[in-house]
């Protein structure tokens, strides 16, 4: 009796988590594929694809799931978010001036902004790194900013 209690209860857990991603209409993969210009990487690895254009562009999971995201000290889940952009130099701009917008889409939620950001310099490329605080799990709208170009996806934040 328990086991079939328990066999219900977990397939109840997981129809519920398959409706929840049904509701958020997470960034899948452009068709034709977004391809980096030279001279950076053009695989994004298995599970992950380009998102964007020369003019900004980041890597996303091909599920848009986030999940085991660590926990900052406010209890609220955070994640790191690298952006390309074509001829950017972390010599001449070490700080971007990037500003990132992060909205919940399926609950009421503060909005969250930031402007900090940093770089990175891997595979010969550097790239903007930035960070993104979500209050809660649930369905993100990420929209970062950087010399005028906009970038926006949807991903789902699961513990």
């Amino acid at each position: 009796m328990r086991t079939i209690r328990f066999l219900s209860t977990a397939a109840l857990m997981l129809a519920n988590l398959a409706a929840a991603n049904n509701v958020c209409p997470v960034t899948k993969p452009p068709s034709p594929a977004f391809i980096p210009p030279a001279p950076y990487q053009v695989n994004p690895g298995l599970n992950a694809f380009w998102f964007g254009d020369k003019d900004l562009w980041t890597l996303l999971p091909i599920d848009g799931v986030w999940s085991g995201l660590p926990l900052n000290a406010n209890k609220n889940y955070f994640n790191k978010v690298f952006l390309w952009q074509q001829g950017y130099d972390g010599k001449t701009e070490p700080q971007p001036d990037v500003n990132v917008v992060v909205r919940r889409l399926d609950a009421n939620a503060a909005v969250y902004k930031t402007q900090y950001a940093t770089n990175a310099f891997f595979d010969y490329t550097w790239q903007i790194l930035t960070d993104v605080t979500f209050m809660s799990e649930g369905c993100w709208e990420i929209t970062a900013t950087h010399n005028r170009h906009n970038l926006t996806f949807v991903v789902s934040v699961q513990p």
